[in-house]
């Protein structure tokens, strides 16, 4: 098989570069080693930066995700009892975020790509990315007993923190920096109207929460638990009556309960790659980095390299130049490293670390007072949280 280029990895971030290949009329084949059922079945984030709700549109697959997503302009930060507004849109001169499942997002991208007949192998196993250190490199899997191989001539790595395109790259060529946080967060997703209308995050002496949608009908909530904690330690009303014990008084009354449609505890790490070209191949998304979910950065820098990955692309078909992909890597971790920033200080900020003793809460208690009574912190708060523009630091 012959094609333009291989995209390993058919989550959200390769299935949106293809989607912007073949709006390009540039050919692309992705392999994905589960199922897309499987692929579907992983819940994950569900706030979008304008950055990612663009490519949407640029994509041709923005219909729904403007009729059903939900348009927040701020968020609520409840410490010491009590609740405080950011206003994200009065604070960034008009900027908003979407809420819009990630499930959705790629159910959309997915639907669009098999109405357009486009190839896609799911259950590929023994993927193998070679020579993408040349001009020629080519993508091997096995499907079905028999062996397959892709000609290209680029590969895009958008298969995860556990794919093969990193674990593929030299060793001597590659440094990866990573920060294991001593904690993680225990979700718990219902069909019960939200607590509240925008999101709700908690920084309480019993440790850190969240309260999230995903619709006005189906809710996400989040509690920081050890990691000592398996699923199965937590039944549904366990859940519930610690998210109350951590909520203040008017939300612990508004709070509807409901049995769990999933449940799951996901670590915490600050992971970058660098860099995230090599040769003709690229990693986009969790291939090259990992934010805690704290400030809803993953989704969005994964939109954005692969916003920069097609730029890159279409210069290189359009005006024979490799301008774009000469300068791929730099661009995105200078991005990336903002919001690993941002990601890394607002984990800090809300949560209870296992080692710190009294005067750490007494810390973050002062900080959160001076950032919610000063223009300037609450303003540091909302244009992170909606995104620094695409060009900010040129």
């Amino acid at each position: 098989m012959r094609t333009q280029v291989a995209i390993v990895g058919a989550g959200p971030s390769g299935l949106l570069l293809g989607q912007l290949l073949h709006k390009a009329g540039i050919d692309a084949v992705i392999v994905e080693r589960v199922t897309g059922d499987y692929v579907l079945g992983r819940i994950r984030a569900g706030i979008l930066e304008q950055v990612c709700i663009d490519l949407m549109d640029e994509a041709g697959v923005g219909a729904r995700m403007h009729k059903e997503g939900l348009i927040h302009g701020g968020i609520e930060m409840l410490f010491d009892g009590k609740r405080h507004r950011v206003d994200m849109n009065k604070l960034t001169g008009g900027k908003n975020v979407m809420v819009y499942g990630q499930t959705e997002l790629t159910r959309d991208l997915m639907d669009a790509r098999a109405a357009a007949g486009l190839t896609t192998v799911y259950e590929a196993q023994n993927v193998a990315v070679h020579d993408f250190d040349s001009t020629k490199p080519w993508v091997t899997y096995e499907k079905d007993g028999q062996q397959h191989r892709i000609d290209c001539d680029f590969i895009a790595g958008c298969d995860g923190f556990h794919g093969v395109c990193r674990a593929s790259a030299p060793r001597s060529a590659i440094k990866e920096y990573e920060k294991v946080y001593p904690f993680g967060w225990l979700g718990l997703l219902s069909d019960t109207p939200p607590v509240n209308d925008e999101l709700i995050y908690v920084n309480s002496p019993r440790g850190f929460a969240l309260c999230s949608q995903r619709s006005k009908t189906r809710s996400r909530y989040y509690l920081q638990v050890p990691l000592t904690d398996h699923v199965e330690d937590w039944s549904d009303d366990a859940f519930w009556q610690e998210l109350k014990l951590r909520l203040d008084e008017e939300a612990r009354a508004k709070l509807v309960t409901g049995p769990s449609l999933e449940k799951s505890i996901a670590p915490l790490r600050s992971f970058v790659t660098e860099p995230l070209r090599f040769g003709r191949m690229f990693l986009a998304g969790d291939a090259g980095h990992i934010v805690p979910p704290t400030g809803a950065k993953g989704l969005n820098l994964a939109a954005t390299d692969v916003k920069y990955l097609f730029d890159a692309i279409v210069e290189f078909y359009k005006d024979k130049s490799e301008a774009g992909i000469d300068d791929y890597s730099r661009k995105c971790l200078a991005r990336i490293w903002r919001a690993e920033r941002f990601s890394w200080w607002f984990t800090q900020l809300m949560h209870r670390f296992p080692d710190d003793g009294p005067i750490t809460a007494k810390f973050q208690s002062a900080e959160l007072d001076y950032l919610m009574n000063s223009e300037a912190g609450l303003k540091t708060i909302a244009e992170n949280y909606v995104g620094l523009p695409l060009d900010f630091g040129g």
